[in-house]
């Protein structure tokens, strides 16, 4: 149910504009602040107080990195963000702080000719171009659109510049009525006037081309997209790595799914287009396929472009395939057919020969290697970690890389070895002084003699002597894997630090464990998965140092559902549950999510299609049809600005639970979607959290 998120959207989610640009402090190297660790294992407020590492930007020549830190006032509700610079050839040295700043930044890069750092911040409350020269001085702004930017790209060569920016193209109700000033509605005629955490505002993203000169403000773009009621990148969380220049400069290709309404609320044909700057047409590059088709680069002589792709329109979830196109001969080759994986953030080397990607692999999130010759692929590393972004820096590549007892720091990995290498390290004092528990790779046995991968999370200081209470966490998605992640709300660290045992199945429906694994879960939500979830923690449930009788579940999203499904099948194994944004009606589901192609696939089909035999098993399984077992405490969670599972779902759920006398809580967030993205909002999320858990499960 969720995509991946692009590095601007993310920092946008969490930080808030104050006070000035910022200022350009001597040299200063980083210093870890001193937190309070007397607590000696992880807490919601050491959490939210550490340092967090944004998307690294290696230097044209490969030498230097650039990178943001990010930390929370709590007491202010707001998070700040720094820019930081480091070497990368000299051994064990220290960031040098290069901007320090109190507003948002985002997408850091650099200029092409290697003398500035770039970033988006605000100007008069919009989002614009930076530059900061390194020879000294303050930052510089390059654009001034009505409105701001979102992403930006330069040009190879150095003369073009390319940013997104919105543009207004419909009436709302004070166009249509002037002399209603006052008015505050909507008017629709159509679907998809809301998408994830928004309504639609009546602009659409496009691309914006303009000539552009070393250093200096650019004053006017053209609209590739003139006129044009689509968005590029795609809504709501594509970002720059949906556009592409080609290496002389001379076009430029963008995703864009060109449809609207209905036919896009039910779609996930998107497109690669090619515009050329120079005649400002416009050629679909990848016209007759079906599915998702995004994130173009090109290689280096600019005859081949490559793509991730889709094949199924309607499936969000298919395979993500790796794509070349021969521009001259028009010849489409599919580079990954034999790989059983998905291919997630990729990136070519500058030798034309590599590929590098991610993709999931048992649970873990790891860096491949595909030789474009030969079409073989191979794995670089072998990791207990998630590794989430790749740069190339020559020999080596600069990734970031965390897991389940290691917030996010940056890594250069040997392209050779793959052995690889801590270049950040910005929580260290903190992490040394806080005790994380142990994490266990286990295989549990389904019922369908299938083995399944379970992480088990331990208490710090566990002592196999004792009895703990135990959580089965619910994953969501729900084709998303239980890998390596640190989270801010689903932390198996801090569960643990408070005294669960944490148990996390890789349940059907989850990639790294190849496609048939990852694609039963379809038309069979409440199924095998299911099943899969019971027989893990039945498993680790048999161990002695497990109370049987303390058991909980929480989840959220597809997780969240899978508590409501379990509340009406568990056969009291669970004494408490947490369900945050869960679907409760499959029914309600279906006519009031913004995305219908989810919901179209993997239900397969309408409820109210009764000839369709698939469709009307799944929503037989619709918890809410399963209320009268319930029997177990249950708290529900949601946020009025999630609109991917509208918060009426969770006030079902919250209110048949009471109306049945079920000991229940409704933990209601006005200002939050499908997370919970702001400071002080997520340390209550996890007070109240434990507070339910440790009330039904410490007793």
């Amino acid at each position: 149910m969720i995509h991946k998120l692009t590095y601007l959207t993310l920092i946008m989610a969490t930080l808030s504009s104050c006070g000035n640009m910022g200022s350009r402090p001597k040299a200063k190297e980083y210093s870890e602040p001193r937190l309070d660790v007397t607590a000696g294992v992880l807490t919601p407020e050491l959490m939210w107080k550490m340092g967090r590492v944004g998307s690294p930007a290696v230097s044209p020549d490969g030498t230097r990195v650039a990178f943001t830190i990010s930390r929370t006032d709590i007491a202010r509700n707001k998070t700040y963000a720094d820019i930081y610079l480091l070497p990368l050839d000299s051994a064990g040295a220290v960031p040098e702080l290069v901007l320090r700043n109190d507003r948002p930044k985002a997408q850091i890069g650099w200029r092409p000719d290697g003398n500035a750092l770039t970033f988006i911040s605000t100007d008069k409350n919009d989002m614009q171009l930076f530059e900061l020269p390194l020879d000294g001085g303050e930052p510089v702004r390059i654009t001034a659109l009505d409105g701001g930017i979102e992403g930006y790209a330069y040009a190879p060569t150095g003369n073009g510049l390319m940013v997104v920016s919105r543009i207004k193209l419909d009436q709302t109700v004070s166009d249509l009525y002037p002399d209603l000033p006052k008015a505050n509605a909507r008017i629709e005629d159509d679907l998809m006037y809301r998408h994830w955490d928004r309504w639609a505002d009546y602009r659409y993203s496009h691309v914006m081309v303009a000539r552009y000169r070393t250093g200096e403000p650019v004053a006017e773009f053209t609209d590739v997209m003139k006129g044009e009621r689509f968005h590029s990148p795609l809504m709501p969380f594509g970002g720059v790595e949906q556009i592409a220049w080609t290496p002389n400069g001379r076009s430029l290709a963008y995703t864009c799914k060109k449809l609207t309404g209905a036919a896009s609320a039910f779609s996930t044909n998107s497109d690669i287009y090619l515009y050329d700057i120079h005649t400002a047409t416009t050629v679909n590059l990848t016209e007759g396929m079906m599915g998702y088709d995004i994130n173009p680069t090109f290689s280096a002589d600019g005859r081949t472009m490559f793509w991730q792709s889709m094949e199924r329109d309607g499936y969000e979830a298919d395979k993500n395939r790796l794509m070349a196109l021969d521009l001259q001969t028009r010849t489409v080759t599919d580079l990954t057919a034999a790989f059983d994986e998905n291919v997630d953030s990729y990136m070519l080397d500058p030798d034309g020969r590599t590929i590098w990607f991610i993709s999931d692999r048992r649970a873990k999130d790891q860096i491949f290697r595909l030789d474009i010759a030969t079409d073989t692929i191979s794995q670089l590393t072998a990791d207990v970690c998630n590794y989430m972004t790749l740069s190339d820096a020559g020999s080596r590549i600069v990734a970031m890389r965390q897991s389940m007892s290691h917030p996010g720091d940056l890594f250069v990995v040997d392209k050779a070895t793959g052995e690889s290498r801590n270049i950040t390290n910005v929580n260290a004092r903190t992490l040394d002084a806080i005790e994380m528990g142990r994490v266990e790779e286990r295989t549990v046995r389904t019922t369908d003699g299938r083995d399944m991968l379970v992480w088990v999370v331990y208490p710090p200081h566990f002592d196999p002597s004792g009895t703990y209470p135990a959580l089965l966490y619910c994953q969501g998605g729900p084709q998303s894997t239980v890998s390596q992640f640190w989270s801010l709300r689903w932390n198996m660290q801090l569960m643990a630090a408070n005294g669960y045992i944490v148990v996390a199945p890789n349940r059907r429906g989850l990639p790294g464990f190849g496609r048939e694994w990852n694609e039963q879960i379809s038309g069979d939500y409440g199924g095998q998965n299911m099943k899969d979830y019971l027989s893990a923690i039945d498993a680790v449930a048999a161990e002695p140092y497990v109370d049987a009788d303390r058991l909980g579940a929480v989840g959220a999203s597809y997780g969240g559902f899978s508590v409501y499904w379990l509340a009406g099948h568990h056969q009291k194994r669970f004494k408490a549950f947490i369900s945050h944004c869960g679907i409760f009606n499959f029914e309600q589901m279906y006519s009031t999510t913004e995305e219908s192609f989810f919901v179209n696939w993997d239900l397969k089909g309408s409820y109210w299609d009764t000839d369709n035999a698939a469709a009307q098993k799944s929503y037989a399984e619709s918890p809410h049809r399963f209320v009268r077992q319930w029997d177990t405490p249950i708290l529900v969670i949601h946020g009025e600005k999630d609109f991917r599972i509208p918060y009426t779902q969770g006030m079902a759920a919250f209110n048949t639970a009471v109306m049945r006398g079920i000991p229940a809580r409704f933990l209601y967030f006005p200002d939050e979607c499908h997370w919970v993205s702001t400071p002080q909002n997520s340390i209550l999320w996890h007070r109240e959290f434990y507070r339910w858990l440790d009330q039904w499960l410490k007793k």
